[in-house]
């Protein structure tokens, strides 16, 4: 009904935005160091849910978004992400090359989308007229108050970004990111740097496959360079804090690859590791998956153990209850 209408309601866009510190910090004293939760209308949020389950069937048919991205489209989880990169790397192994991969984070992705960009990318979807249209009345007079402890602020407009809670944000991230990774791909074929690309939602990989893990390093530092000058033109960012390098070889030997020194181009000196954790899977140079079995077999031990404390001789939860916490606590877990 809204898309027909072309337009969204106002008491839709009018949201909160709660300020939460990021735990483990060792200071609050940049703006980096919180993380911005926007609580949504729920009825907008479950309209919202419809149109974003629609909206990826159509996009899906017309092979709108880039094939890299895996994050925040349907049928595409970090489980998809962590098979594909154990298919590339296997895949080169058994040509003889080791594969190489550099790690980067979109810095405050949800909150710095240029709407008048994104009109201009939905445009070019080949979506219907109306749901373009719709789109620019959605991202247009949004307002937010600010809550911070019991401090809170007056209404304030939001004319960048897209709320992090909304189902629409996913899809809207994936619209906006897709002639981004288009024109990196060009620049980098122009440039004759072979690297590959995987991104999940704001997280992304760059993946240099060769002989050598010299040239790997250097393909990597070009490609991180166009990468950040590419992002800069989208109003976006790498948090440099958060890139990391990881390289696969199954070599026996001691394995002392070379550094990566980005500190040119405003990144750290990446030195070697012997696990990297990513999405959620812990992986080791040899792809043997140990340490990510004894990680989430103790996580799951440890949260069936802790499951006692909750049922007692004199005070204790029903034998249905607790079928439910583990197939909650746990079997999602896993």
């Amino acid at each position: 009904m809204y898309i027909n209408l072309e337009h969204w309601p106002d008491y839709f866009k009018q949201s909160s935005t709660i300020i939460i510190p990021k735990p483990n910090k060792s200071s609050y004293d940049h703006a980096k160091m919180f993380c911005p939760i926007v609580l949504l209308n729920t009825l907008g949020k479950l309209i919202e849910k419809v149109i974003a389950k629609r909206i990826q069937f159509t996009v899906t048919k017309n092979n709108f978004i880039h094939p890299c991205q895996l994050g925040g489209l349907k049928f595409k989880s970090t489980t998809d992400a962590g098979v594909m990169l154990t298919y590339i790397v296997r895949s080169r192994w058994a040509k003889g090359k080791t594969t190489s991969t550099l790690a980067f984070d979109i810095s405050q992705f949800f909150p710095s989308l240029n709407h008048r960009l994104l009109t201009t990318i939905l445009s070019k979807a080949d979506l219907e007229p109306k749901v373009t249209r719709f789109f620019t009345n959605y991202l247009i007079q949004r307002k937010t108050i600010y809550l911070w402890n019991n401090l809170q602020s007056p209404d304030y407009e939001v004319n960048v970004g897209v709320g992090q809670g909304s189902a629409l944000s996913s899809i809207l991230l994936a619209f906006y990111l897709t002639p981004f990774l288009h024109i990196l791909e060009k620049h980098l074929k122009n440039l004759k740097v072979p690297i590959s690309l995987l991104l999940f939602v704001d997280n992304g990989l760059i993946i240099a496959q060769n002989n050598s893990i010299l040239i790997s390093n250097s393909q990597l530092f070009c490609s991180y360079n166009v990468l950040s000058n590419l992002l800069s033109d989208f109003s976006l960012v790498i948090e440099h804090g958060k890139t990391e390098i990881f390289h696969f070889n199954r070599l026996h030997r001691v394995f002392n690859p070379p550094l990566l020194d980005l500190s040119p181009l405003g990144g750290p000196i990446l030195h070697l590791k012997n696990t990297w954790k990513y999405l959620g899977f812990l992986f080791d140079r040899k792809l043997t998956f140990r340490q990510h079995l004894n990680f989430y077999a103790n996580k799951v031990l440890s949260t069936t153990k802790c499951m006692k404390l909750l049922g007692n001789s004199s005070c204790r939860i029903s034998s249905l209850q607790k079928c439910q916490l583990y197939r909650c606590c746990i079997c999602q877990d896993r």
